[in-house]
């Protein structure tokens, strides 16, 4: 099984968060880990954010920087093409999604369609989730 995370649900693998004990099993049981290109931006926003809002945290946050740093290459990595932008489009449209949540979604959908196994799409937004379920992904995220 492939798990794809969106960047809410693969921060969730670095800092700890609800429900990052879920993200974290089932990223321990796939095959793979699966992105796209974009996570990366997104993440390290997440981290600063997170660290501007919690100076307290920041050597937790600078540590789980270096890690996901390390485990990036490592990482199944969807590539960002005019293809999947005007599939991102098209589903920002069709599911009132946001930029940002339409790429990824078209990402999932895009390597679902090329791969021969399983993949888990992880996301916690709900108009997100509800868009992967009408294309037939399978969802891990709150409900």
């Amino acid at each position: 099984m492939i798990l794809y995370c969106d960047t809410s649900a693969l921060i969730k693998l670095y800092l700890k968060e609800d429900f990052s004990d879920t993200v974290n099993a089932l990223a321990a049981s796939a095959t793979a880990i699966a992105v796209c290109r974009i996570t990366w931006a997104e993440t390290m926003a997440g981290f600063a954010r997170r660290s501007r809002e919690n100076p307290a945290d920041a050597e937790i946050i600078e540590a789980s920087r270096t890690h996901f740093r390390n485990d990036w290459q490592g990482f199944m990595v969807v590539e960002v093409t005019q293809d999947l932008m005007e599939l991102a489009g098209d589903y920002a449209d069709t599911f009132a999604l946001r930029a940002y949540d339409s790429v990824q979604l078209a990402a999932a959908r895009t390597l679902q369609k090329e791969v021969k196994i399983d993949l888990h799409f992880a996301c916690f937004d709900l108009r997100l989730q509800k868009a992967a379920r009408v294309l037939s992904l399978e969802t891990l995220g709150s409900n």
